[in-house]
């Protein structure tokens, strides 16, 4: 299991170690097209992809246990959930300082008139508490309404694909993709609360 952490923190860091590298390079002049024409929106499209697809692999470790039996699987749902955040937090930093230059004063004018960054920003701001509530602690001092709280991901990732579908705009194939992704997901959750396994009806005689 140990392996296991340690190959899961490698592969959710290998996008940001990339994307560091990429910047390093551009920064030294070893390759100033690292990250394309566009390094600010290269920077920010994939800190926030990274963060939706880190979101979804979290929401898919439940249907993956409960298909495959192994609830060890489990384990690793609080780390992918953290890494999302990560990656979120990221975005959201990388937006602040690239693109408004820590313009503070145009914060609140930015999200409040861009519907795309309104959704995206709540989505973050959704997290946040789902972040600083995921350890044990936490869980025994909430009790029951730790579960109700943490339910709040399947607003922030239908947030989050909303966020993807308005920045892209045009060419909606991939966030489509994660939309259907996403859909699938929810789907499984109400099926299952609807047809809990110990339902089905046993034969007579």
């Amino acid at each position: 299991m140990i392996a296991a952490k340690a190959g899961v923190h490698a592969l959710a860091l290998a996008p940001a170690a990339w994307l560091g590298w990429r910047a390093w390079q551009v920064q030294t002049g070893a390759d100033i097209d690292a990250l394309g024409p566009d390094p600010v929106a290269m920077i920010e499209h994939t800190l926030g992809l990274w963060a939706l697809r880190l979101l979804l692999l979290t929401l898919a470790v439940t249907p993956l246990r409960q298909l495959s039996g192994q609830p060890q699987l489990l384990r690793f749902r609080r780390m992918l959930g953290l890494y999302a955040f990560f990656y979120a937090s990221l975005h959201f930093a990388a937006w602040l300082v690239l693109d408004l230059r820590l313009d503070w004063g145009g914060v609140a004018t930015e999200i409040a008139r861009r519907p795309f960054i309104t959704v995206g920003f709540l989505a973050w701001l959704l997290l946040l508490p789902l972040a600083v509530t995921s350890t044990r602690g936490w869980m025994r001092r909430l009790a029951g309404a730790w579960q109700r709280l943490h339910r709040l991901v399947y607003v922030i990732a239908s947030l989050a694909v909303l966020h993807f579908w308005w920045v892209v705009k045009s060419d909606i194939r991939e966030p489509l993709l994660y939309a259907v992704l996403l859909a699938v997901l929810l789907g499984w959750r109400l099926w299952r609360r609807l047809h809990p396994p110990g339902s089905r009806a046993r034969p007579a005689g």
